[in-house]
């Protein structure tokens, strides 16, 4: 899949040098380009690499207009103007993309014109990526569990807070004069620990850890408005906080409404209030294509692809996974080419085998090994956490039930005592009545 997918589009005007005039159209980013539309022509007038870059500034020119300049390699200068929604919220994105491709990639142009990618690296990208989603997916399934045992400890409270009620209910529905009514109940000095200790348990259980960090600009209601920021990626939840790492908003995973991815690179997260303004924030990221697939993941029923993202979520459907099945069914294969073949005799084929390079190296051989049997052993704990899970769902299933049944028996047996108490207060009171 080309990485040169379009990011952002903003009206705005360019400045032509030759003819001293600016000109209205479009300006257009994507993860590794700048382009600039005119309106009337529809012609592209300027286009350049953002690698190219060596300065991004805020100006004025002529003292007035608010612009962007941009200063190339070969002191190439490109003057932007009247941008919408505004200067600072497009200068945020153009920079965060440019900053963000020149930590990632400081020598990869050099390194790509002189050594090719070959049939190897790619096959070794393509297995670290497939065991970094799985760890990631890994960490989402270990906090899931974390949940199903402290809704077993909840459920083992209440089980045991029935037997209390069940406890003081037989006390007050047992006549006054049976003597072992006082003894149905536990003290107060015995029921105190058991809460100290539950309660260090939750703050225990309490901490959470970090799936993914990355930079972002980041936007609430309007865009013109974008200031750089942090997404903050939790297996409980999702934070946004400022360029100072200060908290902006918190949103638990029960809180989070739904998730709009609208590119590859922007998306928004909203979760909805009654009486109130909904709270939604919009961020923009080069490393969004890294969190995307951890969000399906953990928000997988409130997340939503539009229009522009359904092409990258087809096109990575065909391209990669496509690869990776056929990786799986393929790798024996692969391992039996990275041997060297006996030559077959005939002058013809030893200089055939002489002239044909391997698919893979060796060492690219046995770092794939290495991977797949990491990508095994992830699996397998995986397969065996997910039974633990099923085998949990289970008994939440019946403790659930058995808290159900006890909770209506209880309720019954506390309105059949409210029902006998009225004919005794009616009584006590009558006899009141005729003693006065």
């Amino acid at each position: 899949m080309s990485r040169d997918i379009c990011v952002h589009t903003w009206p705005c005007s360019y400045y032509l040098e030759p003819e001293k005039q600016w000109v209205p159209g479009e300006l257009s980013l994507t993860s590794l380009s700048l382009k600039f539309i005119a309106d009337k022509t529809g012609k592209i007038l300027v286009s350049f690499p953002l690698s190219s870059i060596i300065e991004i500034k805020k100006e004025a020119s002529h003292f007035i207009f608010r612009s962007i300049t941009i200063l190339e390699k070969d002191h190439v200068k490109h003057w932007f103007s009247s941008l919408q929604p505004s200067r600072n919220a497009v200068f945020n994105i153009i920079e965060h993309f440019w900053r963000e491709l020149l930590l990632c990639q400081p020598g990869a142009t050099v390194q790509a014109s002189s050594s090719p990618m070959t049939k190897g690296k790619e096959l070794t990208g393509l297995m670290a990526c497939s065991q970094k989603r799985l760890e990631d997916t890994a960490k989402v399934l270990h906090h899931q569990g974390e949940q199903f045992d402290n809704i077993m400890e909840g459920l083992d409270k209440i089980e045991s807070d029935l037997d209390v009620a069940d406890r003081l209910l037989t006390q007050l529905e047992s006549p006054s004069w049976w003597p072992f009514s006082s003894k149905l109940w536990k003290t107060p000095s015995e029921t105190k620990p058991a809460e100290g200790a539950s309660a260090s348990g939750s703050e225990a259980l309490g901490k959470e850890g970090i799936v993914i960090k990355i930079p972002a600009v980041i936007s609430q209601r309007t865009e013109s408005h974008a200031k750089p920021g942090k997404l903050i990626v939790l297996v409980s939840g999702l934070e946004v906080r400022d360029s100072d790492s200060l908290l902006m908003h918190r949103f638990e995973r029960e809180d989070v409404d739904d998730i709009k991815v609208r590119t590859p690179y922007e998306v928004s997260i909203r979760q909805r209030f009654i009486g109130k303004p909904d709270i939604t924030y919009h961020l923009i990221s080069a490393k969004m294509p890294e969190v995307i697939p951890i969000l399906e993941v953990q928000f997988s029923k409130k997340i939503e692809f539009l229009e522009d993202a359904l092409m990258l979520r087809s096109t990575r459907a065909s391209s990669p996974a496509e690869k990776g099945c056929s990786t799986w069914h393929a790798a024996p294969g692969l391992m039996d080419r990275v041997r060297p073949r006996e030559p077959s005799g005939s002058p013809g084929g030893q200089s055939q085998l002489q002239m044909s390079e391997p698919f893979i190296s060796e060492e690219e051989a046995h770092e794939l090994t290495q991977i797949l049997r990491k990508l095994k052993s992830l699996a397998l704990d995986t397969e065996t956490e997910l039974e633990r899970q099923d085998e949990a769902l289970d008994s939440i299933t019946s403790s659930v039930d058995r808290a159900t049944l006890g909770i209506d028996k209880h309720s019954r047996r506390m309105e059949r005592l409210t029902l006998s108490e009225q004919p005794r207060e009616e009584l006590s009171t009558g006899r009141h009545s005729e003693t006065l």
